[in-house]
């Protein structure tokens, strides 16, 4: 049974999405109470991660629970994450296709590192370390992008970003879409 209320996802163009998020300075019932919405607000949505930004909440936080590289499941949480990637000789790239659930409905190829480790800790405030490959990986990378104000699609070249918010405007017209230029 998940715990928590489901919040709304912010979507591509909402500020909060475009704005690095504030370090938690307190790990409390407050926090403790975020994490459980965070994940209602996940499962409910059908992904995989989840940063506190996509349901309006600027601090440095996220939850996710996918696969690595081997099918072994990983869930958790970090708190005011640092993100390591292997240096640019040791990386290996995985050019799989990305989506995001504030850019629902769209997806398009993403080249990011196949593994990845973050550090920060959990929402009690013990030290965590999560180490990805896979799946694992690309979201840690990519909720730690959301943490730092940027969505998948600004690291997308030009092009690509345009024809992926173009789809998005089409498939939801009501949507205020960013189109501030790379």
């Amino acid at each position: 049974m998940v715990v928590g209320e489901v919040r709304p996802i912010a979507r591509v163009g909402d500020p909060v999405l475009h704005q690095p998020c504030e370090p938690v300075t307190r790990f409390d019932e407050e926090l403790a109470a975020l994490v459980d919405d965070m994940f209602a607000s996940m499962y409910a949505a059908e992904g995989v991660g989840l940063a506190a930004n996509q349901i309006g909440v600027p601090l440095r936080v996220f939850v996710y629970d996918c696969p690595d590289a081997d099918g072994v499941h990983h869930k958790g949480v970090v708190v005011n994450p640092t993100l390591e990637l292997p240096g640019v000789g040791e990386r290996r790239l995985d050019a799989g296709d990305e989506g995001c659930l504030s850019v629902p409905g769209q997806y398009a190829p993403l080249p990011r590192p196949d593994h990845a480790t973050v550090h920060g800790f959990d929402a009690a405030g013990a030290p965590v370390t999560v180490e990805g490959t896979g799946l694992l990986a690309r979201c840690l990378q990519h909720e730690a992008d959301h943490l730092d104000g940027h969505l998948y699609i600004d690291r997308l070249p030009a092009k690509r970003r345009k024809q992926v918010l173009a789809a998005y405007r089409e498939e939801s017209p009501s949507a205020v879409a960013d189109e501030t230029p790379l």
